[in-house]
């Protein structure tokens, strides 16, 4: 459009509105004195448009240049609601946000007309089933985390909540959360920002996530305070403590607080100045090479009282794991799991560069996690859980194929309280109160409805997983095998995940592939 011209437009426009309100006036009709701002809006918008010298589209095409930036502002919603089909949408497509939903309200959660996936399109994956299948106990889909330097081993679902503290997330999604763990008997993960109340208001079972912050068990000088850590892990409901080293969306650099989050209450439960951002340190000061973080580790548990002590983190350096491994050997201490967490995971604020482009995918990492510790013989000894991008039940399998023993979800847990996906997370104004503190935001969040959403969304999820795993003749978790699941590389070549990811994993394939009849067959 010539500026010009739409220059000029826009200020007969104007002209046409004032002149019109003022005959309005002129004549004593009342439609003059409500259209009266209207008019002077508009007039000294259009002049301060014009001459004002920050944005040159205003300056260019005064007034109507705003509908630009109004259309930016909507177009997630437009996109969204009329434009994306139902695989597209990143990161969940609406396929995958329906799931969950279906499953938290605990209705339909059937599809009709058959798949909408192209199986012809690279990246297409599937599991073969079997002739024979198996029946699966979706109660039974458990596993015992702690070794024998642990004495108080817990008994952990296959699916628990990731890491989300109380700070990027409203007291109220907290308390959903925390209560709906209660409820399906599966576990809690705190996030780096301490333990608040409101993680244990309910009593769900906690693990509790020390980052490189220490929110929670600090001194006065940001440094590790033993003695709170010990009077803070000795609440019956930690049932575990996760170190964190990194997080799939911003491996090597610190989290975030935004000063708008950082409300007195949460300043307190976090030991820091209230109304600031809080910047967590991308390294943590308690120790500064693999030896003295297996020391840090052993402090943890014997502080702890023998609960289940492990460390989390996304990874970077291939070689730098596999030091970690040889500290383990020749020192004998041995975490009592390890939380793999990949690129792809989400973040309520990071820089793009972190979230697009650094740290290994889930998969890739997992399957390399999982092949080094047996290279080490260490796999025994340490249980894993895997976290990324993990909502439905095949989701799950996958990981487990891959060497996994358990698994997190973050994201899936969110929709199941409501989220809509509006990728507010960071501003402070979430529109259904889940990643906001604003009061008038969070007080929307029905945490007696909330949580009972959370716990049903578990519930269907795993007794998804047990009908999958049943279909594929799998008996246990311990017997998913990767050389059951493929993946379409090209239209014409197909690969088994035994074959892309884990060629070591010490499974074989074949005959062990279904490992024949079990009790429950």
């Amino acid at each position: 459009m010539n500026h010009r011209i739409a220059r000029w437009a826009v200020y007969l426009l104007c002209l046409l509105v004032d002149v019109s309100v003022a005959a309005s006036l002129y004549r004593g009709y009342l439609t003059g004195w409500i259209l009266l701002p209207v008019a002077v809006g508009l007039t000294l918008l259009t002049l301060f448009d014009r001459f004002q010298g920050k944005h040159a589209l205003l300056r260019n095409y005064p007034l109507l240049g705003r509908l630009r930036y109004l259309l930016e502002h909507i177009r997630p919603e437009m996109r969204q609601y009329f434009f994306e089909s139902d695989t597209d949408g990143r990161p969940f497509s609406r396929r995958q946000r329906a799931v969950v939903y279906q499953r938290a309200k605990d209705v339909k959660q059937t599809v009709a007309f058959g798949a909408l996936a192209d199986m012809y399109e690279p990246g297409y994956e599937w599991a073969a089933h079997t002739a024979f299948p198996t029946k699966v106990k979706a109660e039974a889909l458990r596993v015992t985390i702690g070794n024998g330097q642990c004495s108080q081993p817990y008994n952990a679902s296959l699916l628990n909540i990731s890491a989300m503290s109380y700070g990027a997330l409203s007291k109220t999604a907290i308390l959903s959360l925390n209560g709906g763990a209660l409820v399906g008997g599966f576990a809690h993960n705190t996030g780096e920002g301490g333990v608040s109340p409101y993680h244990l208001q309910h009593g769900g079972d906690l693990i509790w996530q020390i980052g490189t912050g220490y929110f929670g068990c600090r001194d006065e000088k940001g440094n590790f305070s033993p003695e709170v850590y010990a009077e803070t892990v000795a609440a019956p409901s930690v049932k575990m403590v996760e170190l964190k080293l990194s997080q799939g969306a911003k491996p090597g650099k610190g989290g975030v607080l935004p000063a708008a989050k950082n409300t007195p209450e949460i300043a307190a439960i976090r030991k820091v100045k209230p109304g600031v951002s809080v910047l967590s340190p991308a390294a943590h000061t308690a120790f500064g090479n693999e030896y003295e973080m297996l020391a840090f580790v052993q402090q943890l548990r014997t502080l702890s009282g023998g609960k289940p002590v492990g460390f989390k983190l996304c990874v970077g350096r291939k070689d730098e794991f596999e030091r970690i491994c040889a500290a383990m050997t020749n020192t004998g201490i041995y975490p009592d799991f390890i939380t793999v967490d990949g690129a792809e995971g989400g973040t309520g604020a990071a820089p793009l560069e972190f979230t697009d482009s650094i740290g290994m995918p889930l998969y890739d990492a997992l399957a390399f996690v999982v092949n080094m510790l047996k290279k080490y013989d260490l796999k025994q000894h340490i249980k894993i859980m895997a976290s990324g991008k993990i909502i439905t039940g095949f989701d799950i399998m996958k990981v487990l194929a891959l060497g996994a023993d358990a698994c997190y979800s973050a994201r899936g847990m969110m929709l199941a309280l409501g989220c809509i996906q509006a990728l507010q997370c960071d501003s402070g104004s979430c529109p259904v109160g889940v990643a906001t503190q604003d009061p008038t935001l969070y007080q929307g969040v029905n945490v007696t409805d909330k949580k009972e959403r959370v716990a049903n969304f578990h519930r269907n999820t795993i007794y998804a997983l047990a009908e999958l795993m049943g279909a594929c003749g799998f008996a246990a978790p311990d017997q998913v095998n990767p050389a059951a699941l493929y993946r379409r590389v090209t239209r014409t070549d197909i690969r088994s995940y035994e074959e892309i990811y884990a060629p070591d994993n010490g499974r074989s394939a074949g005959a062990a592939l279904y490992p024949g009849p079990s009790v429950n067959n």
